[in-house]
């Protein structure tokens, strides 16, 4: 039997998350990168609270770094900014798994969400906190 003809009664084809399992080196890189951006386009396209985070931190970033902050108050206000885009990702994908066979509510779907609402306020307090006590302390 062919390797093919196994994958085919296997039931893996080209969209079966299996086929990209083990890859190495610069293409395990670049797919990784691949998925990366696509995860990036997709919370761009589909996720309001993304992209108001995001162009928030278009601005933020930038401040951040032009302020007369030492390196590691620069460090700190980008990171927390960052840190907010990262949660609001990861709570993007436990909606989207929660919803993805049903958008019935179902107590530990809207459990899931309810966490990751909550990590999405608590980064975002962590950012104020952060950016409110550093300006405070260096300009007021």
């Amino acid at each position: 039997m062919s390797h093919e003809s196994h994958r085919h009664e296997a039931g893996l084809d080209a969209l079966d998350s299996r086929t990209l399992k083990g890859k190495r080196g610069l293409q395990r890189l670049a797919n990784a990168t691949r998925y990366s951006l696509d995860g990036l386009r997709a919370a761009w396209t589909h996720e309001d609270a993304f992209r108001q985070e995001a162009l928030a931190a278009a601005v933020m970033i930038p401040v951040a770094l032009i302020l007369p902050v030492t390196v590691i108050e620069k460090v700190l206000l980008v990171g927390v900014v960052v840190l907010v885009l990262i949660v609001e990702l990861l709570n993007t994908g436990i909606e989207a798994a929660v919803d993805r066979d049903s958008f019935e509510i179902n107590p530990l779907g809207k459990r899931a969400k309810d966490f990751g609402s909550a990590a999405v306020m608590l980064a975002l307090l962590l950012a104020g906190g952060t950016w409110i006590a550093i300006l405070a302390t260096r300009f007021l």
